[in-house]
């Protein structure tokens, strides 16, 4: 009885071990369960990435071929490493350490040992790799760039590293992953999937043709091609105007929400980052702390708006009732502040809303903000309604685009003043500067363009992104296609965007109207101020400029911020009526305007050892 049952045992094990290895071996033998066994080896075939093309389907992005020498670490004999050096152009240490790395990350797994070699260096190699056993060629793709602008927007890949392999398993080791822009946003997109062909080797570790004759191999999957909403030519445009000059400027369209041009300056030549010079490159790059050419200043700089700021103060204060568009106030070539005066620029006298704004006076939108925080029994209250109303702008936070990286910008909240001043000890006059955009308030490039498409759309946007199409279809985001209200009616805009109309009639910005185009903005002057050996030094005033045209129709809102640029309309402001009408006409007309813009610089200021006192500090700006 022992015997048999002792028998039974065994066999039962043994039709369960039996079914379980067919199991395995017919129904779900996965591909990870095929790189387990040493016997097999696996050769991956990259496909190319998606190429990326303007909204008017003008080529941005495309690729290259390129060759990666790989090694299978295991698998490598005696070689005549001297002649493999120079063959492929790496000193011998370098060689012994690559070889070291490869090993430790898998000794049968291939590794990349030398990446992206180019056309020549690629045809002597292949002519002799077959006296390099445990070396092989894979061919690959690397981008090649229609333009020598965007950087910051396209972005840039590179070789993925220990950290993207332990986080994500599709990777494997030499593969080339977005970093940054559209590249790194859109990574799954673009990238397709790789096919792999798997090799059986016999017990002396030599080919002996596919696995289960090709059955578990897949073909790779290109990736597929995006469009995205940037204008070539208007990007390339606004990159010219931009050379000498620190800053950033955001087109966007009204209707939709789509960012026409973003451009941070200074910038850098893309195709600097695709080769074997790429890290080099970026590194040097990088390192460049007075330009930050890789620091996205569109996205990431966050100045105080200055006086672009007041539009939002008097639809607030419209909306709120505290005013009317004839309601009058007297400015003194200033206003007070307890016994002291702060100034202003408009040269004084009696304003209404419009005149407020054309002339953009201090006094009258420091009387506004007073008006808007006495309407309510505490200040306490004042200030969430007014942040409120300031958030519904998307100010403050983040604005949920498809952007790889930003800045939230800050609209101060009670909390924010109660840490400074203590709880219900403060008031309007404590913060009277955020009635100019100065203060405490602080916006990116892209908030102050989003702010003015809210404002050309009469009380609503859509969120600021980059993705038009993918594969030539429209996509369809519901984030991006969803209309975000402001807190402000639409019948308060109307006085508001006239006011901004008479800028460029009557107004601040009246010197840098285009011809046959009607156009609503708003200037603004910046104090910026610095630490020098400890003292708060004040530095020439960054330029600021918002505009949205046509006034009735608008196609496009703009944002520019320069910074050292003097007063607003002096860089910014033609900066801005020059990508308007480029965008608009398709060709510029005021032909002087252009050339001072293209060839005027700011080096000289980002250059000045300032002192403090080597030009007139203005206390408050216009």
């Amino acid at each position: 009885m022992k015997k048999i049952l002792l028998s039974s045992i065994i066999l039962i094990i043994g039709i369960v071990f039996i079914g379980r290895l067919s199991y395995l071996q017919i129904f779900s033998f996965s591909a990870d369960q095929v790189l387990e066994d040493p016997a097999i080896k696996a050769i991956y075939d990259y496909p190319e990435r998606g190429y990326i093309y303007d909204r008017n389907g003008k080529l941005l992005v495309g690729n290259d071929p390129a060759y990666d020498v790989m090694v299978i670490p295991r698998e490598v004999k005696s070689l005549d490493t001297l002649e493999f050096c120079n063959l492929i152009g790496l000193e011998k240490d370098n060689f012994i350490k690559k070889l070291k790395r490869a090993r430790i990350y898998s000794p049968r797994l291939p590794s990349v040992l030398v990446p992206q070699l180019s056309k020549e260096d690629y045809a002597k190699l292949q002519e002799k790799m077959r006296h390099f056993e445990g070396f092989y060629i894979q061919k690959r793709s690397l981008r090649y760039y229609d333009t020598k602008s965007a950087a910051n927007v396209l972005g840039y890949i590179s070789e993925v590293n220990e950290r993207d392999l332990a986080q994500n398993p599709y990777y494997v080791q030499g593969e080339l992953k977005g970093r940054t822009g559209v590249e790194k946003t859109y990574e799954d997109v673009l990238r397709g999937k790789k096919g792999v062909q798997y090799i059986q080797k016999d017990r002396f570790n030599r080919d002996i043709g596919p696995y289960k004759d090709g059955t578990l191999d897949t073909p790779p999957e290109q990736g597929k091609e995006i469009s995205i909403t940037i204008d070539k030519d208007l990007q390339e445009y606004g990159e010219l105007l931009m050379h000498g000059k620190r800053g950033g400027i955001v087109a966007i369209e009204p209707a939709t929400g789509e960012i026409l041009s973003m451009i941070s300056g200074p910038t850098y030549d893309p195709s600097l980052l695709v080769g074997r010079k790429r890290s080099k490159n970026y590194t040097k790059l990088y390192n460049d702390s007075i330009a930050n050419p890789t620091w996205d200043r569109a996205l990431l700089a966050e100045p105080s708006p200055g006086s672009p700021f007041k539009t939002l103060n008097a639809l607030i204060a419209l909306q709120e009732g505290v005013i009317t568009p004839d309601t009058k106030i007297t400015c003194h070539h200033g206003f007070y502040v307890g016994k002291t005066k702060r100034g202003c620029h408009c040269g004084g006298g009696v304003r209404n809303l419009n005149s407020g704004i054309y002339k953009s006076c201090n006094a009258y939108f420091a009387g506004t903000f007073r008006k808007i925080f006495d309407k309510f029994d505490t200040t306490d209250e004042a200030m969430d309604v007014w942040e409120k109303h300031m958030r519904s702008f998307g100010l403050g936070g983040y604005l949920g685009s498809d952007l790889h990286t930003g800045r939230p910008g800050r609209i101060p909240s009670k909390e924010y003043y109660d840490k400074w001043y203590g709880d219900n000890r403060w008031s309007s006059s404590y913060i009277i500067s955020n009635s100019i955009g100065q203060g405490e308030v602080a916006v990116t490039p892209i908030q102050l363009a989003n702010m003015t498409a809210a404002i050309a759309n009469r009380g609503h946007f859509f969120t600021p992104h980059i993705l038009k199409k993918v594969n030539g279809e429209d996509i369809t985001i519901p984030e991006f296609t969803e209309m975000k209200q402001t807190t402000i009616e639409r019948k308060y805009f109307e006085p508001v965007i006239q006011g901004m109309a008479d800028v460029y009639h009557k107004g601040t910005a009246r010197w840098v109207q285009i011809p046959d185009i009607e156009i609503a903005g708003k200037t603004g002057t910046v104090e910026n101020y610095t630490i020098i050996d400890g003292v708060k030094t004040q530095l020439t005033d960054h330029s600021i400029f918002v505009a949205f045209a046509p006034v009735n129709n608008p196609k496009i809102a703009i944002a520019v911020y320069i910074e050292n640029g003097y007063y607003g309309s002096r860089y910014a402001g033609h900066i801005a009526s020059l990508m308007i009408e480029k965008y608009i006409k398709g060709e510029i007309t005021r032909k002087d305007l252009e050339k001072r813009m293209l060839e005027k610089t700011l080096d000289h200021e980002y250059a000045k050892p300032y002192s403090g006192e080597e030009f007139k500090i203005n206390e408050y700006v216009w």
